[in-house]
């Protein structure tokens, strides 16, 4: 596709919306490695079984529910705060900053927004680690839509309605592909970040290169 068409395709869009995780850094720096073993120690405390069960819920909640917190919340009545004040408490070192996303994000016309399945003060945290902070409009974390999780509808409308955002002009921006579902059905262009792509009708984009996917919208 032309350069110019491709930029064309996303010529509406004034809301900018970007998942977090494995999104708005690479999925090389591993931080999921320090949150999964973090989810399975907190399932082991909290229901008292092995450490092979607790993995196994932890796994089996986020593919039947989206996250392991919505397994526990819908099965188990667990309270949401300490869990991600305990799975968030990682470390970061694996961060770089990316000046070349920064300038790529910074140059998007019209409004830039987080929206993260974990907790908009973990969100902080990681925008700070790669150089991004202060430079979005929004931070949005599970908490900001009732703790239900991507990919409810019902979390999207919760965030969205927050941000005062109309999917007609928007574009999400997403490593899970599951996640972009509601976003293509409620009429946002969608772009799956991944190494890989997934191909599927609810996907419009794939690149394993944000920011240089980002610096075709702009320039030219």
């Amino acid at each position: 596709m032309p350069r110019d068409a491709f930029a064309a395709e996303f010529r509406h869009v004034e809301h900018w919306v970007f998942d977090l995780d494995n999104t708005l850094y690479p999925p090389s720096a591993r931080l999921f490695d320090q949150i999964e073993a973090r989810m399975t120690d907190w399932v082991m405390e909290e229901l008292d079984v092995a450490r092979g069960e607790a993995d196994r819920l932890r796994r089996h909640y986020w593919q039947l529910y989206g996250t392991t917190l919505a397994g526990l919340i819908t099965e188990h009545g667990v309270d949401p705060a300490p869990y991600l004040t305990h799975v968030h408490d990682i470390s970061l070192d694996h961060l770089d900053a990316d000046d070349e996303l920064r300038t790529a994000i910074a140059a998007l016309p019209g409004r830039r927004i987080v929206y993260t399945n974990g907790s908009a003060d973990y969100a902080g945290r990681v925008l700070a680690a790669r150089g991004l902070a202060g430079l979005f409009d929004a931070v949005f974390g599970v908490e900001d839509a009732g703790f239900h999780p991507k990919p409810e509808a019902r979390a999207f409308a919760a965030v969205f309605a927050k941000a005062d955002l109309d999917p007609a002009r928007g574009a999400m921006f997403e490593d899970d592909p599951r996640n972009l579902a509601v976003p293509h059905a409620l009429g946002m262009r969608t772009v799956h970040v991944a190494p890989g792509p997934a191909p599927a009708d609810h996907i419009h984009h794939h690149t394993d290169d944000l920011a240089a996917f980002l610096s075709q919208l702009v320039d030219g």
